[in-house]
């Protein structure tokens, strides 16, 4: 694609880098048909390909977004289906959180939507201030029906709904820690304890570290880690996503050059695309970008690292999972074949449901801030997993499991959960 940017606006390391992306561009449109929000709307606008026209119009005029960017930009999902279908190696995950960075700073939006994205912002990072407000969003679900008639408050009946109805009690593994290996030690790590995961599904971290202790690996929590910054980079809050990730660097590289660490450990894998692209995030820190280097080179997804582990083959079980592929998994992070192949070691029957690389609408808060679309996507991906009959659905990242698992009855359970039953632990909750 043609750009006319100028040498000044190419001085500027960031722009510079927006307009090479650009440039590889040629208008193809293979994007369109992986894309969630082209597929469900038709808008090209809501494509890659006319978003990265959008973007382009904007940085090269050095004008402030307007509404019509704002809305096609914040109707992104950063499913990174796209990324996986381009010939021409857009990399267009760096150019969408270039623009949003710009949106935030250039574009006033409404004030009910400015609300819901400042109080997501200040609530989801923070485990206890989320487990709070999971309290006091009790008492407002009964509300819920009524918000959503009228079209400002739809996304406040979105994150009502989406609210639990009961939270599992805080657990041992939510605090900073070290948990020892059985038998020989094979390997150290660090498993981040994240945010809205360590309160919402407390069961998924610790089936992780009871599973790695069981087969020698010993598990550090490291004090001063938190929230990955992802929820708020994703929102165009640059510092505030770089200052979460400067503290969770600080954390891994103390681990790193004290007692040493074979790996981190993502457990929620919109979190380690995130953490994995530290290095990128850091590049122009001459504090940092050698030490997020350094920690994104050792980010694993728990799968990844199990399966370099070389776990027996366990007999059958009888029993169907259909497993969902989150788009930060297979498509942020290109993890496609070594979940599945763990689960049918472990003695399952994995079956892949149909439109895979199509996201579920969850891509962190999305579904709270564009429900309708969110609606669709999930209908879309319920009905080609309940096609395949299963008995559990599994999947690597929360906002995926919550989403799924408020259209279907099926349990939807953690790939890790599965795994820790099958080598020996207890059986994930949901499975009845």
């Amino acid at each position: 694609m043609q750009t006319n940017f100028s040498l000044a606006q190419l001085a500027d390391p960031k722009t510079a880098e927006a307009e090479s992306i650009v440039r590889k561009c040629v208008h193809c449109g293979f994007c369109t048909a992986t894309c969630p929000t082209y597929v469900t709307l038709g808008n090209e606008l809501d494509s890659p390909r006319g978003r990265i026209y959008l973007i382009k119009d904007m940085l090269e005029n050095d004008r402030p977004a307007d509404e019509q960017v704002a809305l096609h930009v914040d109707r992104c999902l950063s499913c990174l289906a796209c990324t996986t279908t381009c010939p021409s190696g857009v990399d267009y995950m760096h150019l969408i959180d270039h623009a949003r960075v710009h949106v935030e700073k250039t574009y006033k939006r409404p004030l009910m939507r400015r609300i819901q994205r400042e109080l997501l912002a200040w609530v989801m990072p923070k485990p206890e201030r989320f487990r709070m407000m999971m309290g006091l969003a009790a008492l407002g679900r009964p509300f819920a029906g009524l918000m959503r008639k009228v079209p400002a408050l739809k996304p406040f009946a979105a994150m009502l709904e989406l609210a639990p109805r009961k939270l599992p009690p805080k657990s041992a593994y939510s605090e900073p820690g070290s948990f020892a290996a059985q038998g020989s030690r094979k390997a150290r790590v660090a498993v981040l304890r994240g945010c809205v995961q360590s309160v919402m599904d407390p069961a998924i971290n610790e089936a992780t570290i009871e599973l790695l202790n069981r087969l020698g690996v010993e598990v550090v929590l490291p004090k001063g880690e938190g929230c990955c910054g992802s929820l708020r980079h994703h929102m165009g809050h640059e510092e505030a996503a770089l200052a979460s990730a400067r503290a969770n660097i600080d954390a891994w590289i103390a681990e790193m050059d004290g007692a040493g660490l074979d790996a981190i450990i993502i457990t929620a894998s919109g979190c380690g695309t995130t953490i994995k692209d530290y290095h990128h995030m850091f590049r122009l820190d001459p504090d940092y970008a050698e030490k997020a280097k350094r920690v994104s080179a050792i980010t694993r997804d728990v799968t990844e690292f199990l399966d370099s582990l070389d776990l027996p083959e366990q007999p059958s079980k009888g029993l169907v999972v259909a497993y969902h592929s989150a788009c930060s998994l297979q498509h942020g992070q290109k993890i496609t074949l070594q979940p599945k192949a763990l689960l049918r070691r472990a003695g399952f029957a994995v079956r892949d449901p149909a439109e895979g690389h199509l996201c579920c609408g969850s891509a962190g808060t999305y579904n709270m801030l564009h429900p309708d679309i969110s609606a669709q996507l999930k209908a879309r991906k319920v009905k080609n997993i309940m096609a395949l009959k299963p008995d559990i659905i599994a999947a690597g990242n929360l906002g995926c499991m919550t989403q799924i698992g408020s259209g279907t009855e099926v349990p939807v359970v953690h790939t890790v959960e599965l795994l820790n039953w099958a080598y020996g632990g207890k059986k994930p909750a949901a499975i009845k």
